[in-house]
């Protein structure tokens, strides 16, 4: 059985920082490219960035610069370290394995100006 399990989320004043972990189970994780999305009310869900089992990442225009993806192979564990966060940044951040239909249950950010 997939788990995906996020946290990390929370509120966070425009311009403090956050870092999202996602603990994955019954997946061979050093093989997963991973990636974090993100939703808002009214939106559909986006990519934010993406991390392959060589750690080659990419990531949304919107956050490059100021959003890392890392993974912990050891600890079955992707990461999202996100700095200078906007009130834009608000969303519901999910962790997904690409090329699946395994999804996270999501943890909220709420970034207040």
């Amino acid at each position: 059985q997939v788990q995906l399990v996020e946290s990390g989320g929370g509120l966070v004043q425009a311009g403090g920082s956050l870092r999202l972990s996602c603990l994955a189970s019954g997946i061979v994780f050093s093989r997963a490219v991973l990636a974090w999305y993100r939703q808002s009310p009214g939106t559909e869900r986006e990519l934010v960035a993406r991390i392959s089992s060589r750690s080659d990442t990419n990531y949304a225009d919107s956050v490059t610069g100021r959003f890392a993806i890392s993974r912990d192979n050891a600890k079955n564990t992707v990461y999202l370290q996100m700095n200078s966060l906007k009130p834009e940044d608000t969303a519901v951040y999910y962790c997904y394995v690409v090329g699946t239909s395994w999804w996270g249950q999501g943890t909220q950010v709420t970034v207040s100006s």
